[in-house]
This record gives structure tokens, sequence and C-alpha cells, in this order.
């Protein structure tokens, strides 16, 4: 099996590690194997590819797609490193407004599944990252949504203190302010 899935404190985010067979040339890696994937729980069909180039002390995020547009997403680090957050966003869930956050880096090939109904971010950790990341719908700038990166009430432990913020990622509400169609 060339995939391991560890479910974390909120069990629908999990972390994927991929076997890797290295040589004296590099190495190669399977990022997806939709059999494997939705004998884990992550079903569905990727249907749309990003990539984000970020500097040292950026922090994207917390995003995520309202109804009938949400987004699940599988990220993954292709260069540098990053601390990447999943908010649970779900009304009613009993791990509503928690989060779990992974290192992810082109060294360690971790991937983070963030499902329907949670907000991501990530913040770069060394001088430059590539993040790609793969989503189930197609984005939908009218459904956009986000959550402030610093809410008290969710306390994410981030490792930058000030970091680098887009003027629309500055502006995100609170969760308990955020326009949010997730419930369970």
């Amino acid at each position: 099996m060339p995939f391991r899935f560890h479910r974390l404190d909120i069990p629908q985010v999990i972390l994927i590690e991929a076997r890797r067979f290295e040589d004296e040339r590099g190495f190669f890696t399977e990022t997806f194997k939709q059999s494997e994937f939705a004998a884990h729980g992550i079903a569905g069909l990727f249907v749309q590819s990003n990539h984000s180039h970020s500097v040292r002390g950026v922090l994207r995020g917390l995003h995520y797609q309202k109804r009938p547009q949400a987004q699940g997403k599988l990220v993954m680090a292709l260069m540098g490193e990053v601390f990447d957050v999943a908010v649970d966003i779900r009304q009613g869930s009993p791990s509503y407004g928690q989060w779990v956050g992974e290192v992810l880096s082109a060294e360690n090939g971790r991937k983070l599944w963030v499902p329907v109904g949670f907000a991501h971010g990530f913040c770069v950790l060394g001088e430059r990252a590539d993040v790609v990341y793969y989503v189930t719908a197609e984005y939908a700038p009218d459904l956009e949504r986000g959550i402030a990166w610093n809410d008290p009430e969710v306390g994410i432990r981030w490792p930058v203190a000030e970091p680098l913020l887009s003027p629309q990622d500055a502006r995100l509400p609170l969760l308990r302010d955020a326009d949010n169609n997730f419930a369970l």
C-alpha cells in the first residue's frame, strides 16, 4: 500500500503519507490514488487544481466556499514547508470552532485532506513555499468566504506572530460573524 492515512483529532481531517521510492536520481511517489483514498473516506472527484507560491511570513486563509460550491481540498507542499490548518465550521458539530494543524513540506511529502465544512489556511515556515491543492468543486468567487486567521475563540497557535496577509484576508470576520451554511 503506497499510502498511510492518519485521522487527526478532528477525525474528518486526514493526514496522508505516501511511500517514496528513492535512489541516487531522486524519488518517485504517488500523490493520489482514487481507490485507496475512497477506501479511507476521501471520496469525490477533483475538478480543479490550484498552485500558490509564497514567501516567508505569508499566511493565506482561512478560506472556504459556501454550498452549493463547497470544496474538499487535498493539500500538499511541492517546495518548502508550511503549517497547514483546518478549522471545523460545521454548525452543530461537536468539534465546531476547533482546529488541527500539520507541517507539510517537500521533504516529508505529507498531504492533508480538508473536507467540506472546514476553513483552510497555511503559513510559510521557510524562505518560500509552493503549495498545490486539488479541490472537489470549481472556484466560485460569489461563494468564497473566510474567517479571521487570529480569531481568539478558535485560538490557532500559528508559528508566525505578524504574518503577511492579503488585504482581503486582513478583513475576514470572526467565526461567530462569518457567512456560513454548513450544519450537521
